[in-house]
């Protein structure tokens, strides 16, 4: 029996220091890897996660929410834009990523080649701002300034870490609280979705949201080859009574 492929070894193709730490692309064989701090956040072997992350969130809005806006909370390898750039019934799209070197692989790295459509789309735009400071209030160095200035969004689609349970900086660690859900749900019109990414299920993220106002929570899993299936948090900012 023959033995099976041995994988590629990784080749670093950049490295930076960032404003929280360092972040590295490398490449494996055909596809890229973003790591930071020394931690593996996502790669381009799929993408079945950040497709089902932006689908479920249109899905759970309201039906007579027509051209919703969008939220993405992390750029990452750029699966979440495309996906949303591809579907018409979105209308604007901002992305919040607080790392520079992650939006120069994006407009001009190996990146290019998965968000060029997206990035040249009217509706899509990238805000260079941390993601927690733009909930509460901030705006960025996006390339819209309509987008920036939005005050609120239909859907938050976020995917900055791996999970509630699992962050990159500890500074994200609030996002998943009593008051980083707070901004998240403030942020929201009434009837619209909060949707968070996780490594794993979170029975506490759940009840945590429900503890911040949030209805209709509910957790979809991807299956994964190994392991524990990835997570969807869906929750909705409820409309406010007749």
């Amino acid at each position: 029996m023959p033995l099976p492929p041995v994988p590629a070894a990784p080749v670093t193709v950049d490295r930076r220091e960032g404003p929280y730490g360092e972040v590295v692309l490398r490449q494996r064989g055909e596809h890229f890897e973003i790591i930071a701090n020394g931690c593996f956040l996502m790669d381009t072997s799929d993408g079945r996660s950040e497709r089902l992350l932006i689908d479920a969130a249109l899905a759970a809005l309201p039906a007579d929410r027509t051209q919703p806006s969008l939220l993405i909370g992390g750029l990452g390898v750029g699966f979440s834009l495309a996906h949303a750039a591809a579907e018409p019934r979105w209308g604007r799209i901002a992305v919040a990523e607080r790392e520079p070197a992650v939006i120069d692989w994006h407009r001009s790295g190996p990146l290019a080649r998965i968000t060029a459509d997206a990035l040249s789309d009217k509706r899509s735009a990238i805000l260079h701002t941390d993601l927690v400071a733009h909930l509460r209030g901030g705006t960025g160095g996006g390339t819209s300034p309509a987008l920036e200035a939005a005050e609120n969004y239909d859907a938050l689609c976020l995917d900055i870490d791996n999970g509630p349970d699992w962050t990159v900086t500890e500074d994200n660690d609030s996002l998943y609280g009593p008051s980083g859900l707070a901004s998240c749900r403030e942020r929201l019109s009434p009837g619209g979705v909060l949707a968070v990414w996780s490594a794993r299920p979170s029975a506490a993220f759940e009840e945590a949201l429900r503890n911040a106002g949030f209805v209709g929570v509910r957790t979809e899993e991807i299956p994964v080859a190994r392991g524990v299936p990835d997570a969807v948090h869906l929750a909705v900012r409820p409309r406010p009574p007749a």
